[in-house]
């Protein structure tokens, strides 16, 4: 049997809607969630987020993926500390960590 594939940490860009019990603001007509999530590919990483987010009484509607960190520095993106160490807590806890929410007004 092969070896499991490693883990990683993708960074997914999340648009919600608005669903009773979310906690957006009142007048918010949705958001987008900046998330850091672990999966052996990002399939898995967006699966995981999706299911994570339905949990919380959040209504995702779009996902977009933006790669691993090593794809994201081959790309030029700039990753400060304060998101290495998100990456890295997500990787060690094989979790979804949600690091910036924007709520989007009409």
């Amino acid at each position: 049997m092969a070896g499991k594939k490693p883990q990683q940490v993708y960074t997914l860009l999340v648009e919600v809607g608005r669903k009773s019990g979310d906690g957006l603001p009142d007048k918010a007509t949705g958001a987008g969630l900046m998330c850091y999530a672990s999966g052996v590919d990002e399939a898995e990483a967006v699966r995981e987020t999706v299911a994570i987010l339905k949990q919380a009484d959040m209504a995702p509607l779009d996902v977009t993926g933006y790669g691993t960190r090593e794809e994201r520095e081959a790309q030029g993106h700039e990753i400060d500390d304060d998101e290495a160490t998100l990456m890295d807590r997500a990787l060690a806890e094989n979790a979804v960590i949600v690091a910036q929410v924007s709520p989007f007004f009409d």
